[in-house]
């Protein structure tokens, strides 16, 4: 609860900051490195959909690859812009390999 607002006036994911020090983005760029086949890892191509999780927030995005790259492979990096299917709190921090999980769907049969 926070003082001096109706219970009823916050919602469930909602972000409390500093005005002006985050925004809600829809999109972003990001360096990706897949992990190994064995750590679970799987190739990533462009129109990928996939669920970022950024702290609580938990949201489908889509990835498109940079020109040239049909995919890219466990243990291989790659510059990719996401398209996220609704907006997140985010603010841009130094590299840090836990700021963003990407988890990838199971391989289909």
């Amino acid at each position: 609860m926070l003082r001096g607002i109706a219970a009823g006036a916050v919602e469930r994911g909602q972000v409390l900051a500093t005005p002006g020090s985050i925004s809600a983005h829809a999109a972003f760029t990001a360096d990706i490195t897949p992990l190994s086949e064995e750590q679970g890892g799987a190739d990533v191509a462009s129109g990928d959909r996939l669920q970022f999780c950024s702290r609580a927030a938990a949201v489908w995005g889509a990835v498109t690859l940079p020109d040239g790259t049909d995919v890219v492979r466990p243990l291989h990096g790659a510059e990719v812009t996401v398209t996220l299917e609704a907006p997140v709190a985010l603010k841009r921090v130094s590299p840090s390999p836990s700021a963003i999980t990407i988890v990838l769907p199971a391989p289909g049969p």
